[in-house]
């Protein structure tokens, strides 16, 4: 049973928020986006609490007429018809209060960027790439994201050595993050001739799409390296300086940048991945101080070690952190089944948590 009190609490908390909106003359316009935020996103919760605090009170009400020996015997028959369903009905209800109740990603509602590289495995390995690249624009396609190239590098069998994707659209980032990690592939590739599997791996980041209002850089911190872009085999891409490198001094990332012949539309596109990769790396400490009690780091976004296989000679997809293995590789991989491996990371990441707070 929730406690009565936590749920009366929010209950308050967003009458008060309600009030604070109906003098908005009184405050600045930082101070009401601040709290009109803070209300939309206790509304849904305050609504399921309300519904639920009525269905603990309906069930004690009907119990009561149930146990009073001199009450309406019609009233006590219908009491005896309606307890059942209501009984049945009220776990599933109390979880999903349950799970509105746990701690929220800060980030969960941001954008994100999405890095594939290819590992180990030569050009098996950017081939594979490839493929979780298409995975993903499929994926983003089904929940009706924005799927954007940012950069990339190209193998010369196809695929991709590297490749930069900003996602955006509603709840990205709270589904992504859990793609960050190694991703291994076990199959036969094209150019071999005697049928041998060979394994090669593709490493996925996925980090929050941040905002300045979301971390500082300052310009002291940041070198500018300026120079000329150029392709495969050192061919020039065009005849000016635009490519850009920018480094983060304190921290040492890198980001490089060559894909637009405008100097400026590089230096942008290489700080909104800057800015991305040093507060992804904030992150990080952040979830290792937060989850080192945790066997599990589900939706950690540690990308050190393998999360997921692929094996194409038994058509399964494995997911190592929560054992789960699906023979689905081709509809996984074409992006119309990846939902399904998404959906059973998140029900065991609120699991988790729900473990966590009732300890």
């Amino acid at each position: 049973m929730i406690p009565t009190e936590r749920l009366q609490q929010l209950i308050t908390r967003h009458e008060e928020l309600e009030h604070m909106m109906s003098n908005a003359a009184e405050m600045s316009s930082e101070e009401f986006v601040k709290i009109s935020r803070e209300y939309a996103d206790l509304t849904p919760i305050v609504k399921a609490a309300q519904d639920y605090l009525s269905m603990v009170q309906e069930m004690t009400d009907l119990e009561e007429i149930m146990a009073d020996p001199e009450g309406d015997a019609e009233m006590r028959e219908l009491a005896e018809m309606e307890l059942p369903d209501l009984k049945k009905r009220l776990p599933e209800f109390e979880r999903d209060v349950e799970i509105m109740l746990l701690p929220k990603d800060v980030d969960a509602d941001k954008n994100a960027l999405l890095e594939i590289r290819a590992g180990t495995g030569g050009d098996e390995a950017a081939l594979f790439a490839g493929d979780l690249f298409r995975m993903y624009q499929r994926y983003a396609q089904l929940e009706g994201w924005k799927f954007d190239l940012v950069s990339s590098s190209t193998s010369d069998v196809g695929g991709f050595k590297e490749a930069i994707i900003s996602v955006s659209g509603k709840g990205v980032f709270a589904k992504l993050k859990f793609e960050s990690g190694v991703h291994r592939v076990q199959r036969v590739p094209d150019t071999e001739t005697g049928g041998r599997i060979h394994t090669s791996a593709a490493t996925v980041a996925v980090m929050p799409e941040v905002e300045e209002v979301d971390i500082k850089l300052n310009d002291s911190d940041i070198r500018v390296d300026i120079f000329r872009a150029s392709g495969p085999g050192g061919q020039s891409v065009n005849t000016t300086d635009s490519a850009v490198r920018l480094t983060h001094l304190p921290t040492g990332i890198t980001v490089q940048q060559q894909d637009e012949k405008s100097q400026l539309k590089n230096k942008q596109k290489a700080m909104k991945v800057l800015m991305a990769r040093v507060y992804d790396a904030e992150r990080a400490i952040r979830d290792a101080e937060r989850s080192a009690d945790r066997k599990e780091q589900v939706g950690s976004g540690d990308r050190s070690g393998r999360i997921r296989t692929y094996n194409f000679p038994q058509g399964r997809v494995t997911d190592h952190r929560i054992n789960l293995t699906l023979y689905k590789l081709d509809q996984i991989l074409a992006g119309d089944a990846l939902e399904e491996v998404i959906t059973a990371l998140i029900t065991e990441e609120q699991a988790a948590q729900m473990a966590e707070m009732n300890q």
